[in-house]
Protein backbone atom coordinates (compact mmCIF):
# COMPACT_ATOMS: atom_id res chain seq x y z
CA UNK A 1 0.00 0.00 0.00
CA UNK A 2 2.81 2.42 0.87
CA UNK A 3 4.50 1.71 -2.45
CA UNK A 4 1.22 2.35 -4.28
CA UNK A 5 0.67 5.63 -2.45
CA UNK A 6 4.23 6.74 -3.13
CA UNK A 7 3.88 5.85 -6.79
CA UNK A 8 0.64 7.82 -7.03
CA UNK A 9 2.21 10.83 -5.32
CA UNK A 10 5.18 10.67 -7.65
CA UNK A 11 2.88 10.53 -10.66
CA UNK A 12 0.96 13.58 -9.47
CA UNK A 13 4.22 15.46 -8.92
CA UNK A 14 5.55 14.60 -12.35
CA UNK A 15 2.36 15.60 -14.17
CA UNK A 16 2.28 18.93 -12.31
CA UNK A 17 5.78 19.90 -13.42
CA UNK A 18 6.19 22.44 -16.26
CA UNK A 19 8.33 20.05 -18.27
CA UNK A 20 8.31 18.49 -21.72
CA UNK A 21 7.35 14.96 -22.63
CA UNK A 22 4.73 14.59 -19.86
CA UNK A 23 1.69 14.50 -22.14
CA UNK A 24 0.58 18.03 -21.34
CA UNK A 25 -1.13 20.16 -23.99
CA UNK A 26 -1.72 23.28 -21.89
CA UNK A 27 0.98 25.50 -20.39
CA UNK A 28 0.24 28.42 -18.08
CA UNK A 29 2.97 31.07 -17.95
CA UNK A 30 2.53 31.34 -14.18
CA UNK A 31 3.68 27.73 -13.82
CA UNK A 32 6.99 28.88 -15.27
CA UNK A 33 7.53 31.73 -12.85
CA UNK A 34 5.55 34.58 -14.40
CA UNK A 35 4.22 37.12 -11.90
CA UNK A 36 1.19 39.12 -12.99
CA UNK A 37 1.62 42.23 -10.88
CA UNK A 38 2.27 44.66 -13.74
CA UNK A 39 5.73 45.48 -12.35
CA UNK A 40 7.82 42.31 -12.57
CA UNK A 41 9.49 41.67 -15.92
CA UNK A 42 8.33 38.27 -17.16
CA UNK A 43 10.23 37.78 -20.42
CA UNK A 44 12.27 34.80 -19.21
CA UNK A 45 9.24 33.05 -17.75
CA UNK A 46 7.36 33.50 -21.03
CA UNK A 47 10.29 32.10 -22.99
CA UNK A 48 10.52 29.04 -20.72
CA UNK A 49 6.82 28.40 -21.25
CA UNK A 50 7.26 28.88 -25.00
CA UNK A 51 10.11 26.38 -25.11
CA UNK A 52 7.98 23.76 -23.39
CA UNK A 53 5.06 24.50 -25.70
CA UNK A 54 7.13 24.44 -28.86
CA UNK A 55 8.54 20.99 -28.11
CA UNK A 56 5.14 19.30 -27.84
CA UNK A 57 3.37 17.69 -30.78
CA UNK A 58 -0.39 17.69 -31.30
CA UNK A 59 -2.04 14.45 -30.21
CA UNK A 60 -3.85 11.88 -32.34
CA UNK A 61 -7.17 13.71 -31.87
CA UNK A 62 -5.69 16.93 -33.24
CA UNK A 63 -5.51 18.72 -29.89
CA UNK A 64 -2.81 21.34 -30.21
CA UNK A 65 -0.44 22.74 -27.55
CA UNK A 66 -1.79 25.87 -25.86
CA UNK A 67 0.03 28.60 -23.97
CA UNK A 68 -2.23 30.29 -21.43
CA UNK A 69 -1.72 33.90 -20.36
CA UNK A 70 -4.26 34.26 -17.52
CA UNK A 71 -6.23 37.25 -16.32
CA UNK A 72 -3.38 39.21 -14.72
CA UNK A 73 -1.05 41.97 -15.89
CA UNK A 74 2.34 40.88 -17.25
CA UNK A 75 5.23 43.26 -17.99
CA UNK A 76 7.51 42.23 -20.85
CA UNK A 77 10.81 43.43 -22.25
CA UNK A 78 11.40 42.76 -25.97
CA UNK A 79 10.77 39.08 -26.58
CA UNK A 80 11.26 36.75 -29.55
CA UNK A 81 9.15 33.64 -30.02
CA UNK A 82 11.15 31.47 -32.39
CA UNK A 83 10.02 28.46 -34.42
CA UNK A 84 9.72 26.03 -35.99
CA UNK A 85 7.78 24.03 -33.41
CA UNK A 86 7.07 20.30 -33.38
CA UNK A 87 3.31 20.73 -33.64
CA UNK A 88 1.66 21.72 -36.92
CA UNK A 89 -0.21 24.39 -34.99
CA UNK A 90 0.43 26.38 -31.81
CA UNK A 91 -2.20 28.21 -29.73
CA UNK A 92 -1.55 31.24 -27.52
CA UNK A 93 -4.60 32.31 -25.52
CA UNK A 94 -4.42 35.74 -23.91
CA UNK A 95 -6.96 36.42 -21.19
CA UNK A 96 -4.93 39.01 -19.29
CA UNK A 97 -2.97 42.15 -20.08
CA UNK A 98 0.51 42.35 -21.56
CA UNK A 99 2.41 45.59 -20.95
CA UNK A 100 5.49 46.87 -22.75
CA UNK A 101 8.51 48.01 -20.80
CA UNK A 102 9.86 51.51 -21.38
CA UNK A 103 13.35 50.29 -22.29
CA UNK A 104 12.92 48.77 -25.74
CA UNK A 105 16.03 49.00 -27.93
CA UNK A 106 14.88 46.81 -30.82
CA UNK A 107 12.73 47.51 -33.89
CA UNK A 108 9.95 45.47 -32.34
CA UNK A 109 8.59 44.63 -28.91
CA UNK A 110 7.12 41.16 -29.52
CA UNK A 111 8.39 39.10 -32.46
CA UNK A 112 6.97 35.83 -33.75
CA UNK A 113 9.19 34.25 -36.39
CA UNK A 114 9.19 31.08 -38.45
CA UNK A 115 6.11 29.57 -36.77
CA UNK A 116 3.56 27.59 -38.78
CA UNK A 117 -0.07 27.48 -37.71
CA UNK A 118 0.15 30.06 -34.94
CA UNK A 119 -3.19 30.94 -33.34
CA UNK A 120 -3.13 34.07 -31.17
CA UNK A 121 -6.48 34.93 -29.64
CA UNK A 122 -8.43 35.69 -26.49
CA UNK A 123 -10.20 38.54 -24.73
CA UNK A 124 -7.02 40.15 -23.40
CA UNK A 125 -5.11 43.33 -24.17
CA UNK A 126 -1.66 44.04 -25.58
CA UNK A 127 -0.60 47.52 -24.45
CA UNK A 128 2.47 49.11 -26.02
CA UNK A 129 2.37 52.11 -23.65
CA UNK A 130 3.33 54.31 -26.55
CA UNK A 131 2.79 57.72 -24.95
CA UNK A 132 6.32 57.54 -23.52
CA UNK A 133 7.70 57.15 -27.04
CA UNK A 134 5.41 59.68 -28.70
CA UNK A 135 6.62 62.39 -26.34
CA UNK A 136 10.32 61.66 -26.82
CA UNK A 137 9.83 61.10 -30.57
CA UNK A 138 13.01 59.04 -30.77
CA UNK A 139 15.12 61.39 -28.66
CA UNK A 140 16.12 58.51 -26.39
CA UNK A 141 18.56 57.47 -29.12
CA UNK A 142 16.52 54.50 -30.33
CA UNK A 143 13.91 54.22 -33.02
CA UNK A 144 10.37 53.69 -31.86
CA UNK A 145 9.53 49.97 -31.93
CA UNK A 146 6.58 48.21 -33.52
CA UNK A 147 4.49 46.34 -30.95
CA UNK A 148 3.96 43.01 -32.75
CA UNK A 149 5.88 41.63 -35.72
CA UNK A 150 5.04 38.37 -37.49
CA UNK A 151 7.83 37.15 -39.78
CA UNK A 152 7.45 34.01 -41.92
CA UNK A 153 4.40 32.83 -39.97
CA UNK A 154 2.27 30.88 -42.45
CA UNK A 155 -1.31 29.84 -41.66
CA UNK A 156 -1.53 32.53 -39.00
CA UNK A 157 -4.77 33.26 -37.13
CA UNK A 158 -5.30 36.38 -35.02
CA UNK A 159 -8.59 37.21 -33.35
CA UNK A 160 -10.34 38.77 -30.39
CA UNK A 161 -7.57 40.80 -28.79
CA UNK A 162 -7.41 44.52 -28.09
CA UNK A 163 -4.21 46.29 -29.14
CA UNK A 164 -3.47 49.64 -27.49
CA UNK A 165 -1.06 52.52 -27.95
CA UNK A 166 1.89 51.02 -29.78
CA UNK A 167 5.06 53.14 -29.81
CA UNK A 168 4.98 52.84 -33.61
CA UNK A 169 2.94 50.45 -35.79
CA UNK A 170 0.72 48.07 -33.85
CA UNK A 171 1.13 45.00 -36.02
CA UNK A 172 3.32 43.97 -38.95
CA UNK A 173 3.06 40.98 -41.29
CA UNK A 174 6.18 40.17 -43.27
CA UNK A 175 6.58 37.11 -45.54
CA UNK A 176 3.41 35.50 -44.16
CA UNK A 177 1.14 33.35 -46.32
CA UNK A 178 -2.37 32.30 -45.41
CA UNK A 179 -3.40 34.77 -42.70
CA UNK A 180 -6.78 35.25 -41.01
CA UNK A 181 -7.31 38.36 -38.87
CA UNK A 182 -10.73 38.97 -37.34
CA UNK A 183 -12.54 40.70 -34.50
CA UNK A 184 -9.60 42.84 -33.45
CA UNK A 185 -9.75 46.24 -31.79
CA UNK A 186 -6.76 48.51 -32.38
CA UNK A 187 -6.71 51.88 -30.62
CA UNK A 188 -4.31 54.82 -30.42
CA UNK A 189 -4.92 58.59 -30.27
CA UNK A 190 -5.43 60.47 -33.52
CA UNK A 191 -2.29 62.54 -32.91
CA UNK A 192 -0.01 59.59 -32.09
CA UNK A 193 2.73 59.48 -34.76
CA UNK A 194 3.13 56.51 -37.14
CA UNK A 195 0.88 54.20 -35.15
CA UNK A 196 -0.41 52.20 -38.13
CA UNK A 197 -2.90 49.49 -37.28
CA UNK A 198 -1.79 46.64 -39.57
CA UNK A 199 1.16 46.84 -41.97
CA UNK A 200 1.46 44.09 -44.58
CA UNK A 201 4.47 43.39 -46.79
CA UNK A 202 5.62 40.45 -48.92
CA UNK A 203 2.59 38.42 -47.90
CA UNK A 204 -0.21 36.60 -49.73
CA UNK A 205 -3.69 35.28 -48.98
CA UNK A 206 -4.34 37.69 -46.10
CA UNK A 207 -7.94 38.09 -44.91
CA UNK A 208 -8.86 40.87 -42.47
CA UNK A 209 -12.47 41.13 -41.28
CA UNK A 210 -14.88 42.40 -38.64
CA UNK A 211 -12.43 44.69 -36.88
CA UNK A 212 -12.30 48.25 -35.52
CA UNK A 213 -9.12 50.24 -36.05
CA UNK A 214 -8.55 53.82 -34.90
CA UNK A 215 -4.98 55.14 -34.82
CA UNK A 216 -2.75 58.06 -35.73
CA UNK A 217 -1.77 56.66 -39.14
CA UNK A 218 -3.00 54.13 -41.71
CA UNK A 219 -5.60 51.74 -40.34
CA UNK A 220 -4.24 49.16 -42.80
CA UNK A 221 -1.25 49.63 -45.11
CA UNK A 222 -0.58 47.20 -47.97
CA UNK A 223 3.04 47.46 -49.03
CA UNK A 224 5.24 45.92 -51.71
CA UNK A 225 5.26 42.18 -52.38
CA UNK A 226 1.60 41.66 -51.48
CA UNK A 227 -1.11 39.79 -53.39
CA UNK A 228 -4.54 38.40 -52.67
CA UNK A 229 -5.32 40.70 -49.77
CA UNK A 230 -8.99 40.75 -48.74
CA UNK A 231 -10.34 43.34 -46.28
CA UNK A 232 -14.00 43.11 -45.29
CA UNK A 233 -16.16 44.87 -42.71
CA UNK A 234 -13.49 47.02 -41.10
CA UNK A 235 -14.36 50.31 -39.39
CA UNK A 236 -11.54 52.84 -39.61
CA UNK A 237 -11.30 56.04 -37.63
CA UNK A 238 -9.49 58.02 -36.61
CA UNK A 239 -6.52 57.46 -38.89
CA UNK A 240 -5.26 57.86 -42.43
CA UNK A 241 -7.54 55.31 -44.05
CA UNK A 242 -6.77 52.06 -45.85
CA UNK A 243 -3.76 52.49 -48.11
CA UNK A 244 -2.01 50.59 -50.84
CA UNK A 245 1.53 51.87 -50.43
CA UNK A 246 3.50 53.79 -50.29
CA UNK A 247 5.21 52.00 -53.17
CA UNK A 248 8.46 52.72 -55.00
CA UNK A 249 10.16 54.68 -52.24
CA UNK A 250 13.81 55.65 -52.84
CA UNK A 251 13.57 54.48 -56.44
CA UNK A 252 12.66 50.93 -55.41
CA UNK A 253 10.53 48.36 -57.21
CA UNK A 254 7.29 47.25 -55.54
CA UNK A 255 4.59 44.87 -56.75
CA UNK A 256 1.01 44.72 -55.41
CA UNK A 257 -1.94 42.97 -57.03
CA UNK A 258 -5.33 41.39 -56.37
CA UNK A 259 -6.51 43.49 -53.45
CA UNK A 260 -10.15 43.70 -52.38
CA UNK A 261 -11.54 46.19 -49.84
CA UNK A 262 -15.27 45.70 -49.19
CA UNK A 263 -17.96 46.84 -46.76
CA UNK A 264 -15.67 49.21 -44.87
CA UNK A 265 -16.56 52.41 -43.03
CA UNK A 266 -14.35 55.48 -42.58
CA UNK A 267 -15.24 57.90 -39.79
CA UNK A 268 -13.52 61.32 -39.83
CA UNK A 269 -10.34 59.89 -41.30
CA UNK A 270 -7.69 61.85 -43.17
CA UNK A 271 -8.15 59.56 -46.18
CA UNK A 272 -10.62 56.94 -47.21
CA UNK A 273 -9.34 54.48 -49.82
CA UNK A 274 -5.88 55.48 -51.03
CA UNK A 275 -3.16 54.34 -53.40
CA UNK A 276 0.16 56.13 -52.91
CA UNK A 277 3.39 55.77 -54.85
CA UNK A 278 6.64 57.70 -54.70
CA UNK A 279 8.16 59.51 -57.68
CA UNK A 280 10.96 57.65 -59.44
CA UNK A 281 9.92 54.18 -58.32
CA UNK A 282 8.93 51.19 -60.44
CA UNK A 283 6.71 48.13 -60.36
CA UNK A 284 2.93 48.01 -60.33
CA UNK A 285 -0.28 48.22 -58.32
CA UNK A 286 -3.03 46.44 -60.24
CA UNK A 287 -6.32 44.60 -59.93
CA UNK A 288 -7.46 46.52 -56.86
CA UNK A 289 -11.11 47.02 -55.94
CA UNK A 290 -12.88 49.18 -53.36
CA UNK A 291 -16.55 48.22 -53.02
CA UNK A 292 -19.43 49.22 -50.76
CA UNK A 293 -17.54 51.91 -48.87
CA UNK A 294 -19.19 54.28 -46.37
CA UNK A 295 -17.61 57.68 -45.65
CA UNK A 296 -18.32 60.01 -42.75
CA UNK A 297 -16.57 63.41 -42.89
CA UNK A 298 -13.54 61.97 -44.66
CA UNK A 299 -11.03 64.54 -45.88
CA UNK A 300 -9.81 62.65 -48.96
CA UNK A 301 -12.43 59.99 -49.70
CA UNK A 302 -10.89 58.57 -52.90
CA UNK A 303 -7.28 59.35 -53.70
CA UNK A 304 -4.54 58.07 -55.97
CA UNK A 305 -1.34 59.99 -55.26
CA UNK A 306 1.67 59.19 -57.45
CA UNK A 307 3.57 62.14 -56.04
CA UNK A 308 3.63 60.90 -52.47
CA UNK A 309 6.79 61.93 -50.64
CA UNK A 310 5.96 61.07 -47.03
CA UNK A 311 6.72 64.57 -45.82
CA UNK A 312 10.15 64.66 -47.47
CA UNK A 313 11.35 67.27 -49.94
CA UNK A 314 11.16 65.69 -53.35
CA UNK A 315 10.44 68.51 -55.75
CA UNK A 316 12.96 67.20 -58.27
CA UNK A 317 11.45 63.71 -58.13
CA UNK A 318 7.99 65.15 -58.66
CA UNK A 319 9.21 66.92 -61.77
CA UNK A 320 10.81 63.65 -62.89
CA UNK A 321 7.54 61.74 -62.47
CA UNK A 322 5.69 64.30 -64.60
CA UNK A 323 8.28 64.46 -67.38
CA UNK A 324 9.28 60.79 -67.68
CA UNK A 325 7.74 57.35 -67.39
CA UNK A 326 9.53 56.51 -64.15
CA UNK A 327 6.73 55.55 -61.80
CA UNK A 328 4.91 52.60 -60.30
CA UNK A 329 2.25 51.51 -62.83
CA UNK A 330 -1.28 51.84 -61.47
CA UNK A 331 -3.94 49.97 -63.45
CA UNK A 332 -7.27 48.15 -63.27
CA UNK A 333 -8.63 49.93 -60.22
CA UNK A 334 -12.35 49.65 -59.40
CA UNK A 335 -14.47 51.85 -57.15
CA UNK A 336 -18.03 50.52 -56.80
CA UNK A 337 -20.68 51.70 -54.37
CA UNK A 338 -18.75 54.40 -52.55
CA UNK A 339 -20.92 56.92 -50.71
CA UNK A 340 -20.89 59.41 -47.89
CA UNK A 341 -19.53 62.82 -46.98
CA UNK A 342 -16.27 64.63 -47.59
CA UNK A 343 -14.54 67.10 -45.29
CA UNK A 344 -12.74 68.80 -48.17
CA UNK A 345 -13.56 70.48 -51.45
CA UNK A 346 -12.23 67.51 -53.44
CA UNK A 347 -14.15 64.30 -53.05
CA UNK A 348 -12.02 62.45 -55.61
CA UNK A 349 -8.36 63.03 -56.44
CA UNK A 350 -6.49 61.11 -59.14
CA UNK A 351 -3.03 62.65 -59.23
CA UNK A 352 -1.08 60.38 -61.56
CA UNK A 353 2.39 60.55 -63.10
CA UNK A 354 3.03 60.92 -66.83
CA UNK A 355 2.92 57.14 -67.11
CA UNK A 356 -0.74 57.46 -66.21
CA UNK A 357 -3.28 55.52 -64.16
CA UNK A 358 -4.84 53.04 -66.59
CA UNK A 359 -8.34 51.58 -66.65
CA UNK A 360 -9.88 53.29 -63.64
CA UNK A 361 -13.53 52.33 -63.21
CA UNK A 362 -16.01 54.19 -61.03
CA UNK A 363 -19.59 53.05 -60.59
CA UNK A 364 -22.31 54.18 -58.20
CA UNK A 365 -20.21 56.84 -56.48
CA UNK A 366 -22.02 59.46 -54.41
CA UNK A 367 -19.74 61.72 -52.38
CA UNK A 368 -21.13 65.00 -51.08
CA UNK A 369 -19.94 67.64 -48.65
CA UNK A 370 -20.68 67.13 -44.97
CA UNK A 371 -21.60 70.84 -44.98
CA UNK A 372 -25.14 71.01 -46.40
CA UNK A 373 -25.34 72.83 -49.71
CA UNK A 374 -21.60 73.03 -50.28
CA UNK A 375 -20.33 71.81 -53.65
CA UNK A 376 -17.35 69.50 -53.99
CA UNK A 377 -15.33 68.57 -57.05
CA UNK A 378 -12.99 65.95 -58.47
CA UNK A 379 -9.40 66.44 -59.62
CA UNK A 380 -7.63 64.19 -62.09
CA UNK A 381 -4.33 64.25 -63.91
CA UNK A 382 -3.04 61.58 -66.33
CA UNK A 383 -5.82 59.12 -65.51
CA UNK A 384 -8.12 57.28 -67.89
CA UNK A 385 -11.07 54.94 -67.57
CA UNK A 386 -14.84 55.11 -67.16
CA UNK A 387 -17.38 56.36 -64.66
CA UNK A 388 -21.13 55.82 -64.37
CA UNK A 389 -23.49 57.38 -61.86
CA UNK A 390 -20.58 59.20 -60.23
CA UNK A 391 -20.82 62.31 -58.05
CA UNK A 392 -18.77 64.46 -58.22
CA UNK A 393 -18.13 64.25 -61.95
CA UNK A 394 -14.62 63.09 -62.82
CA UNK A 395 -13.62 65.00 -65.99
CA UNK A 396 -10.86 62.63 -67.20
CA UNK A 397 -13.01 59.48 -67.05
CA UNK A 398 -15.49 58.62 -69.79
CA UNK A 399 -19.14 58.35 -68.91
Amino acid sequence: MKITLLAAAAAIFIFSMPANGDGRRSFNVMDFGAIGDGQTVNSQAFLKAWKALCEVEEDEDGNIPTLEIPNSTFLLNPIKFQGPCKSNSIHIQVSGKILASKTIKTKWWILFTNINGLILDGSGTINGRGSHWWKTDGQSGHKKPRALQFHRCDNLQLSGLTHLNSPKGHMGLNYCNGVSISNLTIIAPEDSPNTDGIDISYSTQVNISNSNIGTGDDCIAINGGCSYININNVTCGPGHGISVGSLGEKGGTDLVENVSVRNCTFIRTQNGVRIKTSPGGSGYARNISFEQIILQETKNPIIIDQNYCNGHKCKEKKILSVQTSEAVKVSDIKYIGVEGTSDSEEGIKLDCAKLGCINIMMEQINITSFEPGKEISAYCNNANGTSTFTTPHVPCLLG
